[in-house]
């Protein structure tokens, strides 16, 4: 009896295994499904990208969650495929809140410069399904975002990914590696939505122990679009606006020139 306990226990373990192994694969053969999918979806949407201003606020935050140590509003403008210029509009509070809106300002325009090696894609992450689960009433999928370099601009943590459409709703994570010393234990939250058409990233939470300053939180959100066509564009975007190319960053002290 003892012999065939022993028997019966070996069966069920190597079933329970076999179980196991076949979810993984399965999951792993989700994964990719998914990630194929977003991927088309991604390409069919740089496709439909119009010009357009947005005008976003932005709030710093200290150790005090509930009081803003700083507000800006800046008009933002981009034309496709990968032009970004900028206008502050009001500020309120310390100076410092404005120096890190232009310095998130000029990360934004590296990211879209470089979109090939930052975009969600298999050359630049690895992909792990973990479960499904339902967002506003809408089914998701959560895949792990694994990057495959330790670069500044890539992300580590998790990405609700709508079911029926494939894009993406929500990310929350942290950076695949610190952008300086003098930031750690940073945390990102990022939430996309339609905006014309136009699948963009319309709020954003930073928050990081920043050295001298302590734990630092920016927030952002987007308050209106203009949309308009490339002719109309170019006279909405008066000398105001200032450029955000990477040349032109190096020129007003934003991101630092790196000597080869």
């Amino acid at each position: 009896a003892l012999r065939q306990a022993l028997w019966l226990l070996f069966l069920y373990s190597v079933a329970a295994m076999a179980s196991m192994w076949a979810q993984t694969g399965s999951s792993a053969h989700l994964a990719e499904t998914i990630v194929a999918r977003m991927a088309q979806v991604r390409a069919e949407g740089r496709v439909r990208l119009r010009p357009y201003i947005v005008t976003r606020s932005y709030k710093l935050f200290g150790r005090d969650a509930g009081k803003s140590k700083s507000e800006v509003v800046a008009d933002i403008a981009f034309v496709p495929p990968d032009s970004k210029k900028y206008s502050i509009q009001g500020t309120n509070g310390s100076a410092m809140g404005q120096i890190l809106v232009r310095r998130m300002l000029g990360g934004e325009a590296e990211v879209e410069k470089k979109h090939l090696a930052t975009d969600l894609s298999t050359d630049n992450y690895d992909f792990r399904f973990i479960r499904q689960e339902e967002v506003v009433g809408q089914r998701c999928y959560v895949l792990e975002v694994l990057p495959r370099r330790k670069e500044p601009f890539l992300l580590y943590g998790d990405i609700w990914v709508d079911a029926a459409t494939y894009l993406p709703l929500r990310f929350e994570g942290t950076l695949a590696k610190s952008p300086s010393w003098w930031v750690r234990d940073v945390r990102l939250t990022f939430v996309y939505g339609d905006v014309g058409g136009m699948w963009l990233q319309t709020s954003t939470e930073a928050a990081a122990d920043v050295r001298i300053l302590g734990m630092s939180t920016m927030v952002s959100h987007d308050l209106k679009y203009r949309i308009a066509d490339l002719v109309a564009a170019a006279s909405l975007i008066n000398a105001n606006f200032i450029d955000l190319t990477p040349r032109r960053l190096v020129d007003i002290g934003l991101i630092p020139l790196v000597s080869k």
